[in-house]
């Protein structure tokens, strides 16, 4: 068995959850992914799999292969379909999810451009800082932000911006500086209480993490509340670079704590499973990176 192969068999057997359900995946029988595995633990010379009566695990380095994989085999999947599209023309309606504030901030105002460069397509856009079903709505990608808690969908990491605790001059000046994470139990804090967000703050130094448990009378449920009641005075906020980037550049938003970093947010974008992405989402996607890569720049 080649390594692309032995790759894809290890990942279904993580993704899976076991030898005989990854067999069903891949239509195989499961002595045969008994030995690619053996075979690939050997030929790398370690053991990726911890197997017990309460089924598999990875090591820590079958966890670090698993992610080098599952990021290989998707780039040759998307080399080959891209050489298959590629004298197809982008065409058609394209459907694509996207949470509000960073899709009104970073991809709405470029749009006409990536419209312009394919005037056969439509897009709808469905602006929502929940995660939606892709299938049940119809959608072709989306665009999600944070940690994906299901491995089984297929999704690619396209940009990483790191987060900060802000709030305006004005707040600052009336409430003062934060100097440590601990200073924050003493101001008000704008809470968001979509996935991701919440109370306790984990900040880290030097190796050394802290965590700290904020409170505040005023709860957001979306992104666009949070930049309202931030740029309305009303206390800090975790926020990523993205959700505040006109008001960071321009001083009107203040990031405080900036010797402690926050874990940074991801941007991945999500396809529905079981379906062939398409040569729409595939280029909105690239082209979504670029803007991203224009901005950093």
């Amino acid at each position: 068995m080649d390594r692309m192969a032995a790759m894809e068999t290890f990942v279904a057997v993580v993704e899976a959850g076991s030898f005989s359900a990854a067999a069903r995946r891949l239509n195989v029988g499961q002595p045969a992914v008994s030995k690619s595995i053996a075979q690939l633990e050997e030929r790398i010379g370690t053991r990726l799999l911890l197997r017990s009566t309460r089924g598999l695990n990875t090591t820590d380095a079958g966890q670090h292969f698993y992610e080098h994989a599952r990021v290989a085999i998707e780039e040759a999947d998307e080399a080959e379909h891209a050489a298959r599209q590629s004298s197809a023309s982008v065409s058609g309606r394209l459907r694509v999810s996207a949470a509000t504030t960073f899709a009104r901030l970073h991809v709405m105002p470029a749009l006409k451009r990536f419209l312009d460069q394919h005037p056969q397509l439509e897009i709808d856009v469905v602006l929502d800082d929940r995660n939606i079903d892709l299938l049940e709505e119809g959608t072709d990608v989306a665009l999600r932000m944070g940690s994906l808690d299901d491995s089984a969908m297929t999704a690619r990491r396209i940009g990483r911006c790191p987060r900060y605790v802000v709030g305006t001059p004005a707040y600052f000046a009336e409430a003062g500086v934060p100097v440590t994470p601990a200073d924050l139990s003493r101001h008000q804090a704008i809470v968001y209480s979509q996935r991701g967000g919440g109370e306790s703050w984990s900040f880290s130094r030097s190796g050394k993490e802290t965590a700290v448990v904020v409170s505040g009378r005023l709860r957001v449920s979306a992104a666009e509340g949070i930049r309202t009641a931030v740029l309305g005075n009303m206390g800090v906020a975790i926020a990523s670079e993205w959700m505040f980037a006109p008001e960071l550049a321009d001083g009107s938003v203040r990031a405080v704590l900036t010797d402690w970093q926050l874990p940074p947010l991801d941007l991945w974008a999500v396809f529905p499973a079981g379906r062939l992405v398409t040569s729409r989402a595939r280029a909105f996607v690239a082209f979504v990176e670029s803007v991203l890569a224009e901005a950093s720049r």
